[in-house]
């Protein structure tokens, strides 16, 4: 199925419908401009498997953008919106972008930018201009909204970070299959969650990440309604289920968390009886506010685990849960490994590496080593995940071999940050860990070695965050800071980071919240 199926049969239908200003995108109007930015990028000159990156807030234009790039073949990059000049610079210029589309809300970084990517051939804006960008809707505006003569399906590719501090594109091997191929995404969505062209889907997370992009584009796939909140807002969020009878929805734990924490008469003023399925990741949910949504909601929450490399997919439906307390679930896609150290496999109930066989392949872009690296000998691949198997193949979570940190849902990986530290003058050695937080699941500490254990104190600690926020992401900066006279290393120089995590989740039986 594919968006030009519904411009003909449901053309006045909303595709898209901004939570906060109300602003509509119907099936006619994301075809007809999708069509139009297919037509523009062949006037440029990209042809299949070419390159755009796109760095927006939630915007109407967003998925017109995406829907254009997909049908035009090409490859797409959505970037966080929330990176620095330096870290958004790194991506447009390692994906080989050759046109940038950014908006006018994001001017400041935008203009920021331009000096940093001079590979790019065409820089457009959305919502009003800049120096140096041209008008997005003008540019595009001007194309026929009729098909292009080569359709075919592109793909996104998308960044996630990794342990050697810079985030690495993850590179579809599906690109130029005829118009409406489906995929495992298609199908898992159709058949788990029972999407049709009656649903109705409310997507409040940042449409550059993975999940929200994916899922919204799959959902439009099948003509229904997609809800896109500019911001999160727990009210905000349960107000809209009541307004348009919201059926379906994808959530973090997090914003669970911001909904339990309402008042009980803010909470109970909605009807969200509406809702059917409630899916999460992203993040494992605490057992504790899973079931106390479902206590509220109903039975209806579904969990799903997987990257955005796509290796694998295990899902779990609410019965399954309840039955199995703490899975993440069986596997859809692939089949799941437990591997010891040595890459034997492990029987049920003990815990090792987390390996997917028969799932789907990727590699890294630019970044053969770190492709290598993620596979076996035998062609299965991780995500750096520990966990184990019960008895009836459910998989549970329990620490990870990167040490990556899930704060509210957004991967961090440590190594970045105690890079940019240990060049400060007053660090002498530094380690980040992801510590257990109520609201977040995971936040980020750094614990230090000064240069001299005199500096340490509440003075050096304001320094280094603030640092920290000067330099990368906010997102990224640790949120405390810790100091030790020394750190726990091997000889070798290797850092026993288990030693510093048991200090901060004690007996927890799962290093992952």
């Amino acid at each position: 199925m594919h968006i030009c199926e519904f411009a003909k049969t449901t053309p006045e239908k909303p595709a898209i419908i901004m939570g906060g200003s109300g602003e509509t995108v119907t099936y006619k109007q994301l075809d007809d401009r999708s069509n139009q930015g297919a037509q523009y990028f062949r006037a440029q000159g990209l042809r299949l498997g070419d390159h755009i990156a796109l760095l927006m807030e939630n915007n109407p234009r967003f998925f017109e953008i995406c829907w254009a790039a997909q049908r035009a073949g090409l490859y797409y990059t959505a970037i966080s919106s929330r990176l620095t000049v330096e870290e958004a610079a790194y991506i447009i210029n390692d994906c080989g972008a050759k046109i940038f589309i950014t908006s006018a809300y994001k001017s400041e970084l935008a203009k920021e930018l331009i000096p940093h990517i001079p590979n790019v051939e065409t820089r457009l804006m959305t919502d009003g201009v800049i120096p140096g960008y041209d008008s997005f809707e003008e540019a595009v505006g001007a194309f026929p909204a009729t098909p292009i003569e080569d359709e075919c399906e592109g793909a996104d590719m998308l960044y996630s970070s990794g342990t050697t501090g810079r985030p690495k594109g993850i590179k579809p091997t599906e690109i130029g299959n005829p118009l409406g191929t489906m995929d495992n995404l298609y199908n898992i969505v159709k058949n788990r969650y029972s999407i049709d062209d009656q649903s109705v889907y409310l997507s409040p997370a940042p449409t550059y990440h993975a999940a929200p992009l994916r899922y919204n584009m799959r959902v439009q796939r099948f003509g229904a309604t997609c809800i896109l909140m500019e911001h999160f807002d727990a009210e905000e969020y349960l107000k809209l289920v009541e307004k348009y009878n919201v059926t379906h929805s994808q959530l973090v734990p997090t914003m669970f968390v911001r909904m339990l924490k309402l008042p009980e008469e803010v909470r109970h003023r909605y009807d969200v009886s509406s809702l059917g399925v409630a899916i999460h990741a992203a993040a494992p949910c605490p057992e504790k506010v899973k079931r106390e949504m479902m206590e509220w909601w109903g039975p209806i929450l579904y969990e799903y685990y997987g990257g955005t490399e796509g290796n694998g997919y295990c899902a779990v439906t609410p019965d399954e849960w309840l039955a199995h307390p703490g899975t993440v679930g069986r596997a859809l896609v692939g089949i799941v490994h437990i591997l010891d150290e040595e890459g034997n496999e492990l029987p049920t109930g003990e815990t090792g590496a987390i390996y997917f066989s028969d799932g789907k392949d990727f590699s890294y872009h630019n970044d053969p080593e770190r492709t290598a690296q993620s596979y076996n000998d035998q062609g299965w691949s991780t995500l750096g995940d520990v966990g184990y198997l019960d008895e009836d193949g459910f998989l549970y979570l329990t620490d990870r071999q990167s040490y990556m940190i899930i704060s509210g849902g957004v991967n961090i990986y440590p190594q970045e940050i105690e890079d940019l530290l240990l060049t400060h003058p007053k660090v002498y050695d530094a380690a980040v860990i992801g510590v257990p937080n109520e609201e977040f699941g995971e936040e980020v500490k750094a614990v230090i070695q000064p240069v001299d254990m005199k500096l340490a104190g509440d003075d050096l600690e304001a320094e280094l965050i603030e640092f920290c926020r000067t330099n990368i992401s906010h997102v990224k900066c640790p949120r405390s800071v810790d100091f030790e006279a020394e750190l726990p290393r091997h000889p070798t120089g290797k850092l026993y980071k288990r030693l510093l995590k048991d200090k901060y989740w004690g007996e927890k039986k799962s290093r992952i919240v």
